[in-house]
């Protein structure tokens, strides 16, 4: 097999490791085809009425729970949230908010639970981090794989937060690269039990979690091959040692990360997650929900400082005017609002894939944390400098959200790492319809020109045909146009690339994050397209005359637009073999 042939392998093995047989096409690699999967996207989902009431009231319990009792400044301070704050979160019900009701949860969607973690990412990065590590990775795994009598047994007390749960993956070399775990877990002789052995590090709720879902490498049965599996592990097992309990770091301080080992522990069979050898698929789709919460949590933060810099804009006077009236002011604020606006809707449309039961989400969910992470560590940048010198002061909280924001682009998968798998794994489906008609003209066969004629009939529709976006709000009609029209135009782009490089573009990455970054602007704009029409279908049926404004939606439209011509237009006017040869020059010198 050679090195195309590997990679091609390595990228179907991952999507196949999260769903099996047939799908439907999804809106994401419905983009690198050049088609608008509408149902995806539009309507604007909405939380379902049967759920609507309760979610009301469990917000505005959180609210006045989070308004008495969350200190962010003496969190970060002390390093610690304290239990009287883990105990209440549990009350409100957020740390078993999707949870069955059966199981002591409160059976929310993931809509509502991202609604709950943007209140929480309002105020306090370290506890939205620590609900987001027990309960859309901690716990994720027990719900989506767990049995019934796993979940009856685990559950309850996980649910209420009288037990903590954390996921441990990352190790010293595992942690994007979530395929090269190394913790072993041998089966003992008679088969009831597994010894595990290994170290796992920077993991969040580590040394205060009751209930770990672990990933070790397991021997498979009739093979001298190893597969990750899951497991269920708890702190009293002998063997279990916490080497460091609170892992000093930059930010996010009240989390406890922590790192342990595992010596000969022995752990029940009944206690295995999912399918034995599957643990590879049970961590990347628990972590395609923790990304969806990760948007929600940056969400929240980013409308915080959008707060903070209007406040402040609007009372800070400076020869004579206040900041607001100043253009470059203006830009940056406005620069906020257009992010926050764009944030909330994609993480909303992501979760309600989820919430839809629909199961080929992992590069909308990809996108949607690399784009709202990236975002928000812009957002703060530009509200800290609209402070000026007292941002940096630890009086005001900018200080210490910029600290905190700053691991988002690392954890649960580097962003670096995501901007390849978008690229590489939306580009399969057109480059394999290039590869069969290509192969066909190689080697002709009656089989082969069947399947090239389907896969060239597909490659020339996407070329002709501009996809048609279905708003329903006559006003944003222009603006839907000319999303398809960019539709077309990166489709095109991708078909370019898939010629131009052929196999070598799976080692591009300066490509790939062009495509990638384009794909991800596409996706961002079909969402504050699909909520501005919902908005503005709300007020038509409402009979509220007033125009809402919208200027946010707008401006970020206009930019997100302009963002894409460029992205798309870097692919042909670069300085990549400039750029690569300065960093080889760099790098090949000998250290001084």
């Amino acid at each position: 097999m050679n090195k195309v042939e590997a990679r091609q392998k390595e990228i179907q093995q991952a999507e196949e490791l999260l769903f099996a047989g047939p799908q439907a096409l999804g809106f994401a690699k419905g983009l690198f085809q050049g088609h608008f999967v509408s149902n995806w996207v539009m309507p604007y989902p909405r939380i379902p009425a049967t759920q609507q009431a309760e979610s009301d009231r469990t917000l505005v319990e959180l609210r006045q729970f989070l308004d008495e009792h969350l200190d962010p400044a003496e969190i970060d301070r002390q390093a610690d949230i304290p239990r009287d704050v883990i105990d209440g979160l549990g009350r409100v019900g957020v740390l078993g908010a999707t949870a069955p009701v059966e199981y002591g949860g409160r059976g929310f969607t993931q809509m509502v639970n991202c609604k709950l973690l943007e209140e929480i990412g309002h105020r306090c990065a370290s506890t939205s981090v620590f609900v987001n590590a027990h309960h859309s990775i901690g716990i994720r795994a027990l719900l989506l794989f767990g049995t019934h009598e796993q979940k009856q047994r685990w559950l309850p007390k996980l649910s209420t937060g009288e037990q903590l749960g954390a996921f441990a993956l990352t190790e010293r070399e595992a942690g994007s690269d979530a395929a090269n775990v190394q913790m072993q877990a041998r089966p003992t002789q008679d088969g009831s039990h597994f010894i595990l052995n290994g170290e796992k590090r920077y993991i969040t709720n580590a040394g205060i979690a009751q209930v770990l879902t672990v990933m070790a490498r397991t021997p498979m049965p009739g093979s001298d091959k190893t597969a990750i599996t899951a497991f269920l592990v708890t702190p009293d097992m002998p063997g279990f040692t916490i080497l460091e309990a609170r892992m000093p770091k930059m930010g996010i301080r009240g989390t406890a990360t922590g790192r342990f080992s595992l010596r000969d522990v022995k752990v029940p069979k009944e206690n295995i997650l999912g399918p034995m050898g599957k643990g590879l698929k049970v961590a990347l789709t628990v972590l395609d929900f923790g990304r969806t919460t990760f948007g929600a949590c940056c969400t929240g933060a980013a409308k915080t400082c959008l707060r903070l810099a209007t406040e402040h804009a609007n009372t800070r006077k400076q020869f004579n005017k206040t900041l607001g009236e100043c253009d470059l002011v203006k830009k940056k604020i406005a620069r906020i609002a257009a992010g926050a606006y764009a944030m909330e809707a994609m993480t909303t449309i992501t979760a309600s894939l989820i919430d839809r039961g629909l199961e080929d989400y992992m590069i909308e969910t990809a996108m949607l944390k690399v784009f709202t992470t990236e975002r928000l560590w812009e957002i703060i940048n530009d509200a800290f400098q609209i402070y000026g010198g007292s941002a940096y002061f630890v009086d005001l909280p900018l200080e210490r959200m910029l600290r905190d924001a700053r691991i988002n682009q690392i954890g649960e998968g580097s962003n670096e790492v995501l901007t390849s798998f978008i690229a590489l794994v939306g580009m399969r489906g057109p480059g394999m319809e290039f590869k069969e008609i290509y192969d066909t003209v190689m080697k002709p066969s009656r089989d082969r020109i069947s399947k090239a004629w389907a896969a060239g009939m597909n490659r020339l529709g996407a070329a002709i045909r501009i996809p048609d976006v279905p708003v329903r709000s006559e006003q944003l009609r222009a603006n839907a146009r000319q999303l398809g029209r960019l539709i077309w135009r990166f489709n095109f782009a991708v078909n370019r690339a898939l010629i131009t490089y052929r196999e070598p573009i799976l080692d591009m990455q300066l490509v790939q994050e062009r495509i990638a970054d384009a794909a991800m602007d596409l996706f961002a704009s079909t969402c504050v397209l699909s909520r501005w029409d919902a908005e503005l279908q709300f007020a038509r049926r409402n009979g509220d005359s007033a125009s809402a404004d919208h200027s946010a939606a707008d401006l970020f439209l206009r930019q997100s637009f302009r963002r894409i011509r460029g992205f798309l237009g870097g692919l042909t006017d670069n300085d990549d073999k400039s750029l690569l040869a300065a960093a080889k020059s760099v790098l090949g010198k000998p250290r001084s």
